[in-house]
């Protein structure tokens, strides 16, 4: 049954003293919330409506505090919405604040009452000016209780029209906050203001110019790096490169660069240190294992020569051919070299125009990619690379970290001093955010009105009472002393004009 009240309903309503006579947690000191009868704390401190209703029909059953409605209500408060210790405070002090405003509301019903019956006791004159006043204030707390308490829930639990207006209004509330900020924080325009006037360029180099500060964003770039190396997978950026590589070189024909190439260094003369090379290599070579050359020289004739003639043959070709090796290596005109010459030459030529050529070095090349090796050779460069770039981020003095750290300083050094670098700068961030806002307003909006459409509608008028309550209590406050103002300027127009 509901209590119909009103004063009642607002002194429990407020977190006054309860049914029983007991008074509430802030007025007794009591470090928890107060209890109400049918009603569990979370309900009364909220201004719920079991502070009002009750939740059976006696509403002279009190709920002891800690007792089961409370726990059931606080757990399930807490696990759909989270509250904060400086939650909890506010909202110790809007139940303070109910009290005092209710207090004040009790104290001119009782004057009004005592001034009436003083008046008609013909105590004197002045009791008619204190009735009128304490009457008015009466009057003004109860229309700033209803429309204070209108906000959170429908005063007394009677379904009034336009009550409960934030339980009822979220969604609205949430989808008009949301317009309001994309129509006045999210223009383009007030974005570019802003930006401009914080001359973020400016600022950013003078910052970054500090050694402290370029160490610690090179230490922050450094850390980014390594998660975000850690996180890749090598095998999939294994495959992603090789893919890349192999895509790539397939696509685009070496022939004719390949004949660039050789033409210059032909032409430069530094193909001369390999054929030196060769040549030193094949001389020791030959040194080495004249065995070998004999073996070979007789195990190619024919079989009816006798073995000396073989032995001959072979000695023979052997010392021809270390002559021709030994003058090739120390003889730089050597009609070797200069064959050797025109047919590198001849073959950048071949590399660049001839079609037959052009084909067998490009199949060449698909087969060469094609091979397991050249594709593990491909696959295992990232690791490498992973590991040299994992290395030089974790080496405060590496290479790497001391380059990024000299470039930060001078970046910073140079947006500090050079105007139009500023300016360039402020331009790039201000067309970035422009550009992000104009585009993303309207996401960034509906993330507002989606965020506030998910709260519990209850969760949420209880978290914002918890932040403006106590404000709102001042209202009732004011209500009531303005009232009794008013009825006093009242009663005395009305008293001087009469007379």
């Amino acid at each position: 049954m509901e209590r119909t009240d009103p004063e009642k309903a607002a002194e429990a309503d407020d977190g006054g003293a309860g049914a029983d006579g007991s008074a509430g947690a802030d007025g007794a000191g009591s470090s928890g919330p107060p209890a109400l009868p049918g009603g569990s704390a979370a309900s009364a401190a909220s201004g719920g409506p079991a502070a009002v209703t009750g939740a059976s029909d006696d509403p002279r059953t009190p709920t002891a505090p800690g007792g089961p409605g409370r726990r059931s209500t606080l757990s399930a408060t807490l696990g759909s919405f989270s509250y904060t210790a400086a939650d909890e405070e506010k909202r110790r002090g809007v139940r303070r604040m109910k009290t005092t405003a209710t207090g004040l509301l009790l104290l001119v019903a009782v004057i009004y009452v005592l001034a009436t019956w003083a008046k008609n006791a013909g105590a004197g004159g002045w009791t008619g000016y204190v009735a009128a006043a304490a009457e008015a204030g009466m009057v003004g707390a109860l229309a700033d209780w209803f429309a204070v308490t209108a906000l959170f829930k429908h005063p007394l639990g009677v379904p009034i029209p336009h009550t409960a207006i934030i339980p009822n209004k979220k969604d609205q509330l949430g989808t008009s906050l949301g317009s309001f900020v994309g129509e006045n924080f999210l223009s383009a325009e007030v974005v570019r203001t802003r930006l401009r006037a914080l001359a973020i360029g400016g600022r950013v180099g003078t910052w970054l110019a500090e050694p402290a500060h370029a160490d610690r964003v090179t230490a922050e770039l450094s850390t980014a790096l390594r998660g975000a190396l850690r996180v890749l997978r090598d095998s999939d950026v294994q495959a992603i490169v090789g893919e890349a590589i192999t895509r790539r070189a397939d696509a685009a024909e070496v022939a004719p660069g390949l004949g660039k190439t050789l033409a210059r260094i032909v032409t430069d003369g530094s193909h001369h240190r390999a054929v030196d090379l060769i040549c030193v290599r094949a001389h020791d070579w030959l040194v080495e294992h004249a065995d070998s050359v004999m073996d070979a020289v007789q195990g190619g004739a024919p079989g009816w020569t006798p073995r000396f003639v073989d032995r001959k043959v072979g000695d023979r070709v052997y010392k021809e051919l270390l002559r021709f090796v030994t003058e090739m290596r120390d003889m730089p005109d050597h009609p070797a070299r200069g064959a050797i010459d025109r047919f590198l030459r001849d073959f950048a030529v071949d590399l660049q125009s001839d079609t037959e050529t052009r084909a067998r070095v490009e199949r060449l090349k698909s087969d060469l990619l094609a091979r397991p090796e050249v594709q593990d050779i491909i696959a295992s460069a990232w690791a490498s690379v992973r590991a040299m770039i994992m290395s030089a981020a974790e080496d405060d003095r590496s290479e790497l970290r001391l380059r990024a750290r000299a470039s930060l300083l001078s970046l910073g050094a140079r947006l500090a001093t050079d105007g139009r670098l500023q300016g360039k700068v402020d331009g790039w961030i201000e067309d970035a955010a422009g550009y992000v806002v104009s585009t993303y307003r309207g996401e960034i909006t509906s993330l507002i009105s989606d965020t506030v459409r998910s709260w519990d509608a209850a969760d949420t008028s209880k978290k914002i009472e918890a932040h403006i309550g106590r404000d709102l209590q001042f209202i009732r406050i004011n209500g009531t002393v303005v009232g009794a103002l008013a009825g006093l300027l009242i009663y005395t127009v009305s008293h001087v004009l009469g007379a």
